[in-house]
């Protein structure tokens, strides 16, 4: 299916913009015309607990201006219910209107023990990735639904890591990253309940394997140029695929006039590819969950033939 992936004239909140699939989905929306609201804690004044200081908000907004779009860098700590209140004040007084919420706020990465039990996790730091992971997204669309629903046609979307379908079937171990991740799906399958009656979509989206900077520069130690020398390290790191990739499928669904056929679903960017025609960077369509499922977890020997 073809879309015009036109989106002149929409609002877009990516909550979560810092870098990442964030960055790229608010990047994506501006390429496609859209203005964009940036908001995320890391400035060019400020560096939130993550401590990257190379990705700041100021720089999304100026990424998104330089695609074509119009980026507007909104400081916000989406746990402090006033400040995405007065964001949320901000777009309506500046547009009248919002027609895509992106809930790409996470963050809970520094805090994650990924080889404890439960219980051998320490407790303030699992609570504090069900924060990042969970209660900043129900901050976000407490304040910015109300705004969305005021015209037919908006779309929210929960972003997470993994598909409904993997991630039932698989314990996306530890504890606390397995719930952060899970939510998100529920919200989504939950929030389609409430905006249909709008005439308003929720959904939620997944990229695959993904390329971010954090990704690349410490779990790897390789740039985007030369990402595939990881494969020597981890030889399935040949399924990654960048942010652009989902920030492809984003404008995709932002841009389907029929976009209301996904109500609740839970969607990746490889699967969408497959709906909507869009490629990678390098004009592949990598289906890493497909793939991690068949392949990686099957014992297989690392081979992306047919799976990008």
């Amino acid at each position: 299916m073809e879309t015009t992936q036109n989106l002149t004239g929409k609002i877009a909140l990516v909550a979560g913009a810092t870098r990442g699939a964030g960055r790229a989905m608010a990047v994506e929306l501006g390429r496609a015309g859209a203005t964009v609201y940036a908001t995320g804690r890391t400035t060019r004044a400020h560096t939130s607990e993550i401590g990257r200081t190379t990705e700041t908000i100021e720089e999304t907004a100026e990424l998104v201006d330089a695609a074509g779009g119009r980026g507007i860098a909104v400081p916000t700590d989406h746990l402090e219910p006033e400040q995405v209140a007065a964001l949320v004040e901000r777009i309506d007084r500046e547009q009248g209107r919002l027609d895509v919420l992106v809930n790409d706020i996470w963050g809970g990465d520094v805090h994650v023990e990924w080889d404890k039990k439960m219980w051998e996790h320490d407790l303030d730091k699992g609570l504090r990735i069900l924060r990042l992971g969970m209660e900043t997204h129900i901050v976000t669309s407490h304040y910015a639904l109300p705004l969305l629903i005021r015209n037919p046609g908006g779309l929210v979307v929960e972003v997470t890591d993994g598909t409904e379908e993997y991630n039932r079937a698989n314990y996306r171990k530890p504890f606390y990253y397995d719930l952060a991740k899970a939510a998100p799906l529920r919200m989504a399958h939950d929030l389609a309940q409430e905006v249909e009656e709008y005439g308003c979509t929720a959904l939620c989206l997944t990229p695959g394997w993904l390329r971010s900077e954090f990704m690349l520069d410490t779990a790897f130690k390789v740039t985007e140029e030369n990402w595939r020398d990881g494969c020597e390290q981890n030889p399935h790191f040949a399924i990654s695929e960048t942010p652009t990739f989902v920030g492809r499928a984003l404008v995709a669904l932002a841009a389907d006039p029929d976009v209301k056929r996904w109500n609740g679903a839970s969607l990746s960017s490889g699967g969408l590819a497959k709906e909507y025609g869009f490629t990678d960077v390098d004009g592949s369509a990598p289906d890493a969950w497909r793939y991690i499922a068949e392949v990686e977890q099957a014992g297989k020997e690392a081979d992306v033939t047919g799976y990008r």
